[in-house]
């Protein structure tokens, strides 16, 4: 994960320290906060409250201070809460990160060339070429569907939650699945508070449906990791993942394509 900025994790510090003690597991804080931990602190405000919240909890590493709190094994997190509302909680440290020693699965490439000239960040890119090239069905062996993108949405408890994807799929026999999918590029990490949320939306707005939580994530130009997630004793868990390169046809080894039979 990226580092934050001193402006960031200065504001971050002082909402956390404000509320913190010794042995405290979660600390609720309002996003109005920001504007008051700038003021005390002679800050100059950044014009998008949310990117302060957003850079930590997707993308940027807590200050040092606020990471010297957490017990060997434990790590903070910043949830949703509520409307405008967020908490830090205390959980188990769990990463998901691809596999080094995974086997990579060669894909004709199917991105049209316009759609790659275009492309304007890793997300978008990762989404697209997902989409294009049906690696949703292939992971899941489904036959599945785009619903919408970049959906905005809440969950009860949690407030308002936005989803990259959102896939609707059927299998052979007639089952409906919700696909909730969460896209990072290469140096992003995948969020596992992202992934909670994604799994509770499906639970409150499709209770008849079965979930498949997915995370997709760069791990070069062209190998794409896709993972299948899933909530256990309150911690996210690696169901299944698989690495794919897409290439031009005329390059797939006929060879490995038998192999993959087996």
């Amino acid at each position: 994960m990226v580092k934050p900025s001193n402006r960031y994790g200065s504001l971050i510090e002082k909402i956390f320290f404000d509320r913190y003690s010794d042995g405290a597991t979660e600390l609720e804080f309002a996003r109005t906060d920001i504007e008051d931990a700038a003021e005390v602190l002679d800050i100059r405000l950044p014009k998008n409250l949310g990117d302060v919240l957003y850079s930590f909890r997707f993308r940027a590493v807590l200050p040092e201070r606020i990471v010297e709190t957490q017990p060997e094994g434990m790590e903070w997190v910043i949830e949703l809460a509520g409307r405008a509302v967020y908490k830090f909680r205390m959980v188990r440290i769990n990463r998901v990160l691809p596999r080094e020693d995974l086997v990579t699965i060669n894909i004709p490439d199917a991105t049209p060339e316009l759609i790659r000239a275009y492309a304007l960040d890793d997300e978008q890119a990762l989404l697209a070429i997902v989409r294009y090239n049906r690696l949703i069905d292939t992971f899941l062996s489904l036959t599945t569907y785009s619903l919408q993108n970049h959906l905005r949405t809440t969950v009860k408890g949690i407030g308002q939650i936005e989803i990259d994807e959102l896939y609707v799929g059927i299998d052979k026999r007639g089952c409906h699945y919700m696909i909730p999918v969460q896209a990072k590029g290469g140096k992003d990490q995948i969020s596992i508070v992202q992934t909670s949320q994604d799994i509770y939306f499906v639970e409150e707005k499709f209770p008849g449906m079965r979930c498949k939580a997915i995370a997709m994530q760069f791990m070069d130009a062209q190998v794409v990791a896709l993972f299948e997630l899933t909530l256990q004793d309150e911690e996210i868990k690696v169901v299944e993942e698989r690495h794919y390169r897409l290439i031009p046809a005329k390059k797939l080894d006929h060879d490995a394509i038998r192999n993959y039979r087996d």
